[in-house]
């Protein structure tokens, strides 16, 4: 099974792909953590990537199809995977079929969580991770036990630049003109599956499995 998640900025995409990836033994492939590898190695790829999103913009269609592509042929087949972050553009969209093409192979279904620009904006502003393990927490829905301490490590907790409210709103106006267009692009090839993320974590994974289990 190949899978796209698709959603705006802080409709959990991350946290859905992770249970999905553990319970149908997939491969995650996600754009944000191979940058995030990729600068933390000093690669020139991964150093141009961060000069993007730490400014709240998407990296470039060019940077973006690169990694991807590196990740798809040069660095194993996967039989089954899930893709999370990527496509961003229409253009992405376009590249990943091409890429796709190549391997004889087609997504299964894409994934798109639904939520509203209140919803995120009370996400990610609150939004906290742990300098230390990486750990993730919000100001009002998952609190540390110790303001700015974390739980597991003792690590501080930060909030990423990404996550701060102009950013924020960069990002979301960002989606609205370049990702959301790939809604329809998904929508016309039939592999569109709408899921609402204003609901629990588990209500959401609930839908999300059986719009899946319908298809197959």
């Amino acid at each position: 099974m190949k899978l796209l998640v698709m959603g705006p900025p802080g409709a959990g995409k991350g946290s859905q792909s992770r249970k999905l990836v553990k319970e149908f033994n997939l491969t995650n492939i996600s754009t944000g953590e191979m940058f995030r590898q990729s600068y933390e190695r000093g690669e020139n790829l991964g150093i141009e990537a961060m000069k993007f999103i730490d400014n709240g913009n998407l990296v470039s269609d060019e940077i973006t199809n690169e990694i991807v592509r590196k990740r798809l042929f040069e660095e194993g087949k996967e039989e089954d995977f899930l893709l999370d972050g990527y496509p961003r553009t229409v253009a992405q969209a376009k590249a990943l079929d091409g890429m796709l093409n190549e391997m004889n192979a087609k997504l299964d279904a894409v994934i798109n969580i639904v939520v509203d620009k209140e919803n995120i904006l009370e996400r990610m502003v609150g939004r906290r991770v742990c300098r230390k393990c990486g750990y993730t927490y919000h100001t009002k829905f998952k609190p540390s036990h110790q303001e700015g301490v974390c739980d597991k490590c003792g690590g501080e907790l930060y909030q990423r630049v990404d996550d701060q409210l102009e950013s924020v709103r960069n990002r979301l106006k960002i989606y609205e003109e370049k990702t959301r267009p790939i809604i329809d692009y998904y929508k016309g090839r039939g592999v569109l599956l709408n899921i609402n993320g204003m609901q629990s974590f588990e209500a959401v994974y609930r839908d999300i499995k059986k719009a899946l289990r319908d298809i197959t």
